[in-house]
């Protein structure tokens, strides 16, 4: 529930203006004190009259309220507010957040709100599918206070519709559920948790190596996840594009070799490990100085194994430290699964099947198992942001329940 919470709603100048009306409805139905402040455009689609009728709030629209001189301190409610949702959410609005271009009050005030915010975009999809879109949206999940929800880090709707605002009462769900969790004491909260995430890149010579697909994101979205907990996290990230939070601190590693220096030393000190990284198994056992050039002769590179990050992990692990590694298989998966969590002495496995269509390497959704000594537990197909938050829940059972055997 939203009980004592105080919101800004932003809205824009899109057509899904109207749907502000059931979301300002919604969250005053679950006890919510709502300030709306709206973008110049916006008043186009809705009048602040019907706005301020619903919040029994005069609508903030511009900096100077009146020609006396009042003036509306976007400061103010960045400091009043507890939450603030941005819904419906333009792209041109994307665009400004992202970029801090500051040129009307709901900016100024996004730019001063010192509370989590949440985005609902609202637009075609072409246009929510451009690359400069889609590079907004991963600048913003970057900052501190925007929160990850589903799907593609924010509060957008389903596959069938992505770019079309979510439906209220979904918003307001999803908003009631973080403070329902931020309310509720988090095993993890002090928590240190170490993660690798990314591939691994095995040099052939200066400019060619061995690796795999990997993108990072699963890595990266939990990572996210175990912050927002209140865990303090490390990430040991391999070669990827992705950026994360400035709260949590990242090592960035191409090789395996440096992973295993990055990922040992760091789990001295933490509480847990999460490796979801893909490392590579092998490496090649010389790696030329210069350009290897094309021959006509065959070329022959031997390889020879890397580090097992995860048995050296498992092999050194406290009682009191939990580990949490991941299997990606093409076939027998669950048995493959059973056996690495015994090799890896982990407490638990996270399982990716390459006959997911659509899921693991270079995709925004996956779909998993969670194997266990005490069982499995199959998960539905969403996006890898969920798919985050289903494995830090199993994540929590297990710490807790060490804390508690520990007392």
């Amino acid at each position: 529930m939203l009980k004592g919470k105080k919101i800004v709603l932003g809205i824009t100048g899109s057509i899904a203006a109207y749907k502000s009306c059931l979301l300002i409805r919604e969250f005053i139905k679950q006890g919510a004190e709502v300030q709306v402040v709206i973008t110049p455009a916006g008043k186009e689609f809705i009048t602040p009259i019907t706005l301020s009728a619903l919040t029994h709030k005069p609508v903030v629209s511009e900096f100077f309220s009146q020609r006396d001189g009042t003036w509306n301190s976007h400061v103010d409610l960045g400091l009043w507010a507890d939450a603030m949702v941005i819904a419906p959410c333009t792209a041109s609005t994307l665009g400004k957040m992202a970029h801090g271009i500051a040129d009307n009050m709901l900016i100024t005030t996004y730019l001063s709100m010192k509370a989590p915010v949440f985005v609902a975009p609202a637009m075609d999809l072409d246009m929510y599918r451009h690359p400069s879109t889609q590079a907004n949206m991963l600048t913003l999940q970057s900052y501190g206070n925007m929160i990850v929800e589903p799907a593609s880090g924010f509060l957008a709707s389903g596959l069938e519709g992505k770019g079309r605002m979510e439906e209220p009462a979904i918003i307001a769900q999803r908003v009631s559920e973080y403070f329902d969790r931020q309310d509720s004491v988090s095993p993890l909260k002090g928590k240190k948790v170490m993660i690798t995430a990314g591939p691994t890149y095995e040099k052939i010579d200066p400019v060619r190596f061995v690796g795999n697909y990997s993108s990072g994101k699963m890595g990266f979205a939990i990572a996210e996840e175990c912050r927002r907990r209140g865990a303090a996290v490390t990430i040991v990230a391999g070669p990827v594009s992705l950026s994360c939070s400035s709260a949590i601190s990242r090592i960035d590693v191409e090789s395996c070799e440096q992973m295993y220096a990055a990922a040992t030393s760091a789990f001295n000190d933490s509480d847990v490990a999460i490796l979801a990284a893909a490392v590579a198994d092998f490496r090649p056992a010389t790696v030329a100085d210069q350009k290897i050039k094309r021959g006509n002769d065959d070329m022959t590179i031997q390889l020879c194994p890397n580090h097992d990050i995860a048995a050296a992990l498992g092999a050194a692990k406290k009682p009191e430290q939990t580990i949490v590694a991941f299997a990606l298989e093409t076939n027998d998966e669950e048995a493959n699964a059973q056996r690495k969590l015994e090799k890896k002495n982990a407490d638990f496995i996270v399982l990716n099947s390459l006959q997911n269509k659509g899921t693991c390497f270079r995709t925004d959704d996956n779909q998993i198992e969670i194997i266990s000594r005490q069982g499995k537990k199959a998960y539905p197909k969403c996006s890898k942001a969920e798919t985050a938050q289903f494995i830090v829940d199993e994540l929590e059972r297990v710490v807790e329940g060490k804390t508690r055997g520990g007392k």
